[in-house]
């Protein structure tokens, strides 16, 4: 299938009540527009990066009783997994699509890499656009505005990455469920190719750091 975009209809996929339930939709509603979505991104992305990528869409299979409130896809060069390395994520809560850099609390060198980041703070405050977001958990809606943050409150933030064994990274665009974009298909995968350009300095930045 060609990707359709999304509606109200995959939003309302949350709003079922079991696990059993709102996985069947996931499955039927979602997987199958990330699968048409992901194989455009995933060769996009390789041309950016310069290497191979491959796409992952979660399966949510370690929840055995509450159901998930998100779902997403992520983009790497591991075609194995996804969560031990940077890689490229667009997924859905109930209420918006998430477009994200994401580093997250399995990644083995977080720290060397946000030690990378604070070397590179400069570059990285000339490259994101300051109508990005940045979060510290993929699993919540929490979002700090770039445009909110001076160097001392990127340093913070990067500390935090650092330091908390559970922090994340995440940072690029989240749209909100009724912004008319989402239902145009072609302006919603050129808005998140645009998203991940901006992104692929700080993605090489982290992949290029020498491990522990």
């Amino acid at each position: 299938m060609s990707f359709t975009g999304f509606t109200q209809h995959d939003f309302d996929t949350f709003a079922i009540e079991g696990l059993d339930g709102r996985m069947a939709a996931i499955r039927e509603r979602i997987q199958p527009k990330f699968k048409a979505l992901g194989d455009v991104l995933a060769t996009e992305l390789s041309v950016q990066s310069g290497t191979e990528m491959f796409l992952h869409i979660a399966k949510h299979l370690r929840r055995k009783i509450n159901p998930p409130v998100d779902t997403w896809m992520a983009i790497c060069p591991n075609k194995r997994g996804y969560k031990q390395v940077p890689h490229f994520q667009v997924g859905l809560f109930d209420d918006r699509v998430f477009i994200w850099l994401a580093l997250i609390y399995e990644l083995p060198n977080k720290g060397n890499i946000a030690t990378t980041y604070m070397n590179n703070l400069k570059q990285i405050q000339a490259e994101i656009p300051t109508d990005f977001l940045l979060s510290f958990d993929h699993m919540k809606k929490d979002t700090i505005p770039v445009s909110q943050l001076d160097t001392t409150g990127w340093n913070e933030a990067l500390i935090r990455f650092r330091d908390v064994k559970k922090a994340e990274l995440l940072i690029g665009r989240n749209l909100r469920f009724d912004d008319p974009v989402l239902t145009n298909p072609a302006e919603l995968e050129q808005l998140i190719e645009q998203t991940f350009e901006k992104l692929i300095p700080l993605y090489k930045l982290a992949v290029d750091t020498p491990s522990l």
